[in-house]
């Protein structure tokens, strides 16, 4: 009984836990969370998620990481305006989305990716919002995630968001 107290009480910490307290840690790195914690989280603090779907043996994901996801810039914006999940395109762990529950492979390919690295992007109810196919450098990078996180895209094409000064 003392188990089921404590574990409930942890539950209820972390519900009521800032979003800020949650991503205090080392400012340097992004807080990644799992697919049904990122969602949890995204609908109690009503920020827009990241996914970024990715393989273990895709280069072009590792560069990304280590290149766009370590950019200084990025990462400040990413930990202000986004929750942000990692999904493992080739991984059999299961998980819930829209009542359905998924392998993380099989909610890939129900987004439509098709290639590495893809970012997806979602409301704060989970409901998808675009992806973006490929590796992008920070400053391309930067320029997707306020096209979206700044609803840019509900009145504007990218490419003209993308032309004018930001």
């Amino acid at each position: 009984m003392r188990m089921k107290t404590f574990a409930h009480l942890i539950i209820l910490i972390a519900l009521s836990t800032d979003i800020d307290d949650i991503y205090a840690g080392d400012k340097g790195h992004l807080p990644w969370m799992s697919f049904n914690d990122g969602l949890a989280l995204a609908q109690k603090t009503n920020r827009k998620v990241l996914i970024d779907v990715y393989t273990d043996w895709c280069g072009w994901c590792k560069k990304m990481e280590s290149t766009t996801y370590g950019d200084p810039q990025i990462v400040e914006y990413l930990r202000k305006k986004y929750v942000l999940v990692r999904l493992n395109a080739e991984s059999m762990q299961k998980l819930t989305y829209k009542g359905t529950t998924y392998t993380e492979r099989d909610l890939a390919g129900a987004f439509g990716v098709n290639g590495y690295p893809t970012t997806i992007f979602l409301k704060a109810n989970g409901d998808p919002i675009t992806g973006y196919p490929g590796y992008a450098d920070a400053a391309k990078f930067r320029t997707v995630l306020s096209f979206i996180a700044e609803d840019h895209y509900l009145t504007k094409k990218f490419s003209d968001y993308s032309a004018s000064p930001q």
